[in-house]
């Protein structure tokens, strides 16, 4: 669980994105995390103290002379006991008071008292007029000013009926602001760009080549390059796998298409990872109409052309982002590995063993570079991902 063991303070303000803070609660709680409630005045208007409560199973907070604590001091001990503090919804009124450090309630006052280390998020939620006002946006230029992450809003219908930017992110986006929040921040700044899944070659309109590829290890390395702060472009081969959040998707079908997309969009990345199982070879002869049986037992002659190395183009340009390979070997991993990676000329390749991963939710990784071989023991896609980035990180 990508929040285990993690203690979450959530911060409730008046508006009626409210009840999507329910949900955002347990999608914590369900991600291994203990969630600890402070609800402003407002906040109670809208959803109940006990509702939250019985969601998070710990008593909620609303008042800074909340005695239930030995020192009386819930500004202060509440947020010595986070790894978090994330406001959800916070109010457009919330955002000038953490902007100006006023602390006229409980969770102004443990907003402002809360140890600088700690990341503090705030999701805002409000009218699409209150949003745009000059007075807002200067709010919400010294709140990232002073390293506060503001995440959203997005843009859509709105309660009171009216449609524009303003309204809260989703639970499951939230949830995603959260966990990469507690990651470490490896390639901040940086620009990555990844190909993932596999390939399909026409051989007519409705039949075509392709590989078990399901794409879960790329789209789990692009996740994982977001959440180290790197602006990620996927470009995809066809799965049906949800984008990553906070990633930007290209869909592509063929290796031609691939090529012609990575090529595109080379121009100044820092790191190209080519995860994507591509076609060696396309059909040549492919048939503009279904090919049909006739009958006289002959079957179709297909004539095959050899795609392009994407990946040995990328790596041989004049001044190439740093490339990482991948190979899927179906034996001899260690010498098929090192020799494709000598070949292609890139400084760092990951093998797998491909019939053992396809379709799969965890893997086995060997990274190698030229100083030898480095595995990354079995666990999840995600987890492995993870790590893959911090070892890129290491080596830029």
């Amino acid at each position: 669980m990508d929040l285990s063991g993690k203690k979450i303070l959530l911060g409730l303000t008046g508006g009626i994105a409210c009840y999507k803070s329910a949900e955002f609660a347990r999608a914590m709680i369900r991600e291994g995390a203990s969630v600890q409630v402070v609800m402003t005045d407002s906040a109670q208007k809208f959803i109940t103290p006990v509702t939250m409560q019985a969601l998070t199973g710990h008593t909620v907070f609303t008042d800074s002379w909340d005695d239930r604590l030995e020192n009386n001091m819930p500004h202060i001990d509440l947020t010595r006991q986070a790894d978090l503090v994330v406001i959800a919804p916070c109010s457009a009124n919330f955002m000038s008071k953490l902007a100006n450090g006023l602390c006229d309630d409980l969770l102004s006052t443990l907003c402002l008292a809360r140890p600088s280390h700690i990341p503090f998020l705030v999701a805002p939620a409000m009218n699409a007029e209150m949003w745009k006002k000059p007075a807002t946006q200067r709010n919400v230029g010294q709140l990232k000013a002073d390293g506060v992450q503001v995440i959203g809003p997005a843009s859509g219908y709105q309660a009171c009926g009216e449609t524009g930017e303003g309204r809260m992110l989703e639970p499951a986006q939230m949830l995603e602001e959260v966990i990469a929040a507690l990651q470490p921040n490896y390639l901040e700044n940086r620009r990555v760009l990844i190909t993932a899944g596999p390939t399909f070659e026409p051989i007519d309109p409705v039949r075509g080549i392709t590989n078990r590829s399901s794409g879960k290890m790329g789209y789990a390395i692009a996740r994982a390059a977001r959440e180290a702060g790197a602006s990620v472009t996927l470009i995809s081969g066809p799965t049906a796998l949800e984008t990553p959040y906070g990633v930007q998707r290209i869909d592509v079908m063929t290796a031609i298409q691939m090529r012609d997309a990575v090529m595109s969009h080379i121009s100044k990345q820092d790191i190209f990872i080519s995860v994507a199982a591509v076609a060696d070879w396309r059909v040549a002869n492919a048939s503009e109409q279904k090919i049909k049986k006739n009958g006289n037992g002959k079957t179709p002659v297909l004539e095959f052309a050899e795609n392009p190395d994407i990946l040995a183009s990328i790596a041989a340009l004049p001044d190439p982002p740093y490339c990482v390979g991948f190979a899927a070997e179906s034996e001899k991993l260690k010498q098929h590995a090192e020799e494709k990676r000598q070949k292609k000329g890139i400084p760092l390749l990951v093998g797998n063993i491909g019939h053992e991963t396809f379709g799969k939710d965890d893997n086995t990784l060997v990274l190698f570079d030229e100083t030898g071989s480095l595995e990354l023991p079995h666990g999840s896609k995600q987890n492995l991902a993870r790590q893959l980035i911090e070892q890129i990180a290491k080596r830029l």
